[in-house]
């Protein structure tokens, strides 16, 4: 037996080593991978940045015809469509995860059970989203939501023009749906991270349950939620084709809700087959790029939240 260890214990640390190896050459993949998109699009935009150069992002004309073209009323439904899925979709988000966390603890097959439903909901192709939302939710929308929000606070500018249905309104719901899953998650994760005695200290001193999550359980876990926050803000960003469907696909900067608009990401979905003309195609190929690291900010900076808050903590389920 003893003659065997040394053997054994070599074939740990070659074992180890190849690890290391296979594990370390993964992340340097996605480094690299990375690193390629970004080349891409930068020489793929060359042209349009030669020619509008920074103020591509605030012109507001997009024009195939007369060759120009400004990022700034894409940039802009991006900015109002993915901010109301975050008015309507956290609220919502953090009401899950407290439920599950703090209602059904002492019932944890029940909780998964619904935890679990939840997040089978980010299962679901965007493009299901987005003709549910075009033959089901919009019609609803219009009739009992933006009719009663134009007749009664139409002097608002918000809610000042006609409702149609296919506007900046429904894209917001859709969104707010579509990341009700990833923010109630990771939100569900960072509260299970909470220590128990921040919860017995509170209750000791005989606050009530909405106290203790209220003066508690919530600023202890802001950082995380917040990340939670920025993660789902980051899905909004890059969505495709469900806003596609639901928001008009007209490029317009407008106060009105109740307008059609555009996004980044849908304008590249609708014309980059049918771009016609080298600055054309590099116009668009730019927006890839605007949209790119904006989503990798938003990404990072909730990546780097989410550690801080959860470093060395141990999740439960």
């Amino acid at each position: 037996m003893t003659d065997k260890q040394p053997k054994l214990e070599a074939g740990r640390l070659k074992g180890d080593s190849m690890l290391k190896v296979v594990v370390g050459a993964a992340a340097v993949f996605v480094i690299v991978l990375v690193g390629a998109l970004a080349y891409e699009l930068f020489s793929g935009s060359a042209l349009s940045l030669a020619t509008f150069g920074l103020s591509f992002i605030w012109i507001t004309t997009w024009d195939p015809v007369h060759q120009i073209f400004g990022a700034l009323p894409f940039l802009f439904g991006t900015v109002v469509t993915s901010l109301l899925a975050l008015l309507i979709g956290v609220p919502i988000s953090l009401g899950v995860a407290i439920f599950l966390v703090e209602k059904l603890k002492a019932k944890r097959g029940i909780g998964y059970l619904i935890g679990t439903l939840i997040e089978l909901l980010a299962a679901v192709p965007s493009v299901i989203y987005g003709l549910w939302g075009l033959f089901f939710l919009s019609p609803i929308l219009r009739v009992y939501v933006e009719n009663p929000l134009h007749e009664y606070l139409g002097f608002v500018p918000l809610f000042s023009g006609t409702p149609f249905g296919l506007d900046f309104f429904t894209a917001g719901v859709i969104l707010a749906i579509m990341i009700i899953p990833t923010v109630s998650a990771i939100t569900r994760n960072v509260l299970n991270a909470v220590p128990t005695s921040q919860r017995e200290a509170m209750y000791s001193l005989g606050a009530t349950d909405w106290e203790v999550t209220w003066k508690s359980i919530l600023p202890y876990a802001r950082s995380g939620i917040f990340g939670a926050v920025i993660l789902g803000l980051g899905r909004a960003v890059g969505e495709t084709m469900a806003v596609t469907m639901v928001i008009g696909n007209e490029p317009k900067i407008t106060a009105d809700l109740f307008s059609g608009g555009y996004t980044l990401s849908a304008v590249i979905a609708n014309e980059f087959t049918e771009a016609t003309g080298a600055l054309y195609i590099s116009s668009l190929i730019e927006i890839g790029l605007v949209l790119f690291f904006l989503a990798l900010v938003i990404n990072v900076f909730a990546r780097l939240l989410i550690h801080r808050m959860t470093r060395g903590a141990r999740f439960r389920v």
